[in-house]
């Protein structure tokens, strides 16, 4: 497995990464199994995935938790990353939740501590300056963001934040970064981390039209406002997602490789990648994932692939905010 840096750090990761919020179970994933959840975390590491991504408003600490478990006696074999919320981003609340999460994770230091969406009360220089005084007592190692967008990274970076990544909505089916926030990336070597890189199942084949998705998973702005749990009012465009995915699903085919494989590895291609970050409540489903690793997408499928999923891109536009037509991405 070619491993990648993340950003200009010494962070040295796999390809790909193990989210592990389903492993918090409750609401939005249903039971989960602890002792499940523990065996695919050693399963990763012993198929050289090292990089786990949580946070604290998974399951209210109950992911941070599970993995904390599950890394005993193997931490310094995993690269961790964990998250602070919006809500706590001055000084001290920023510093205890580190705190509570060092606790949680059974570890002395962070490897990778995370703002998760950019606060709009809290000065950027109080949340740098606790991230700082962080680094500096060796609790992380290094931090980075999710969820920035142009005008966030450009005045993260100017106060001078350090931002080794930048956590982002990305694959085959949403693909609004593409327009202003990769090319920042690529200028200041900021890591992309890309999360719902299969698109909550839509990039599988599981689904083939708008009805077959159950209304949980039909939020986004692919599908219609009229959908019970949509937070925006924008008409969709399912027509769209749908002949894409139908076309996905074609040149995966012509390959003879499944959907969600191509779509990983195709993502995995994409510049300033440096790990995708894919949820498993299972080691088959682990073990489904990682055949990516040894998927070669060459130009000609990447360009096929782009021309297929061009008007769902178009449709988007630069709002990277899957979920709300009022962005909350600046």
């Amino acid at each position: 497995m070619k491993r990648r840096f993340i950003g200009s750090s010494t962070l040295e990761v796999s390809p790909l990464a193990l989210g592990c919020w389903a492993f918090a179970g409750g609401e939005n994933w249903g039971d989960q199994d602890e002792n499940e959840s523990i065996s695919v975390i050693r399963s990763a590491l012993d198929r050289g995935i090292d990089l786990f991504d949580t946070a604290p408003g998974y399951g209210n600490g109950e992911s941070e938790r599970i993995l904390g478990l599950a890394l005993k006696g193997r931490r310094d074999e995993a690269v961790i990353a964990t998250k602070v919320s919006e809500t706590v981003l001055a000084k001290a609340d920023l510093i205890a939740s580190c705190e509570r999460s060092l606790s949680l994770l059974q570890t002395d230091r962070i490897d990778l501590l995370q703002v998760h969406w950019a606060s709009r009360s809290t000065p950027f220089e109080e949340s740098i300056a606790a991230l700082e005084q962080l680094k500096d007592a060796g609790k992380i190692r290094y931090y980075g963001v999710c969820n920035f967008g142009l005008g966030d990274m450009k005045e993260w970076l100017g106060k001078g934040g350090e931002m080794i990544s930048n956590q982002l909505p990305y694959s085959l089916l949403t693909r609004s970064i593409e327009y202003e926030i990769v090319p920042e990336c690529i200028t200041h070597e900021v890591s992309i981390l890309p999360y719902s890189p299969l698109m909550q199942g839509l990039l599988t084949g599981k689904f083939v039209t708008a009805a077959s998705v159950p209304d949980g998973r039909a939020r986004s702005r692919h599908f219609n406002s009229a959908r019970s749990m949509a937070r925006h009012g924008e008409p969709g465009c399912e027509g769209e997602t749908f002949a894409a995915v139908a076309e996905v699903k074609r040149i995966a085919e012509e390959s003879d490789i499944s959907m969600a494989e191509l779509s990983l590895a195709w993502a995995l291609k994409q510049p300033s990648v440096a790990s995708l970050i894919v949820g498993a409540r299972s080691i088959k489903q682990l073990e489904e994932n990682a055949r990516c690793l040894n998927t070669v997408v060459d130009d000609e499928i990447d360009q096929e692939l782009k021309a297929a999923t061009e008007a769902v891109k178009r449709h988007l536009g630069t709002n990277a905010d899957l979920w709300s037509d009022t962005s909350r991405y600046r």
